[in-house]
């Protein structure tokens, strides 16, 4: 979660506005699909988000355990624009989360290639706090996982959380992801290293959970 690309977003918009390349191989990356949820819907994001993006995430609470988010409405536009560009070269993907009854997103969840041909990918999430335990995230979280072995064809996911982020890792066990390791010192935040907990999870430990969960079928 702490490493969300906005940094990198910043960086590259030059790039990317000079260039008119675009892969469109696989429907994912011509745009991504709308997944509904029981009171919400994760869909790509629109510039027209990004100024409740900036409300959401901008907040101290949210953005403690993040990489430092754009500090301008216009900055989080770049980002955006960055995201659907990274989508169409099939290295990224990034969910609006929209509540039921609002057209305005509260949250994102991503998911980057780690690797070319995207076998390994890291995914995060982030969302505002007023819908902290209101059961989007497990529920979202699902969605993402489901898009990201089945429809994208990743076979790994890693997530990476400071260990001081209780909530976060918290989030992560819940949803099946196995702690892997401790890295050392590897997130800069507000001038103060944190240790991280890196976490993952397989694609085929992912459908043995999800058939696990399944409802008994009785006659």
């Amino acid at each position: 979660m702490e490493k969300m690309p906005f940094q990198t977003a910043e960086a590259a918009m030059s790039i990317v506005t000079a260039s008119s390349a675009t892969v469109t191989t696989s429907d994912w990356r011509s745009g991504l699909p709308v997944m509904a949820g029981s009171n919400f819907t994760l869909r790509e994001m629109q510039v027209g988000n990004a100024a409740s993006l900036m409300a959401m995430l901008t907040t101290e609470e949210v953005s403690r355990f993040i990489s430092p988010p754009p500090t301008t409405i216009e900055g989080f536009e770049r980002f955006i624009q960055w995201a659907q560009y990274e989508r169409r070269n099939g290295n990224y993907a990034c969910f609006a989360i929209v509540p039921q009854g609002m057209n305005t997103a509260i949250g994102i969840f991503q998911v980057r290639s780690l690797e070319p041909g995207f076998v390994s990918a890291e995914w995060g999430f982030a969302m505002g706090s007023q819908f902290w335990g209101s059961g989007i995230f497990l529920e979202g979280a699902r969605l993402i996982l489901d898009f990201a072995f089945d429809v994208v064809g990743a076979q790994r996911l890693e997530a990476r959380a400071a260990v001081a982020n209780g909530r976060g890792n918290g989030a992560l066990r819940k949803v099946g992801a196995v702690q892997e390791g401790l890295l050392r010192r590897s997130f800069l935040r507000h001038g103060q290293f944190h240790d991280q907990v890196l976490w993952g999870i397989l694609a085929d430990d992912w459908r043995f959970q999800r058939v696990a969960d399944r409802p008994a079928v009785t006659h």
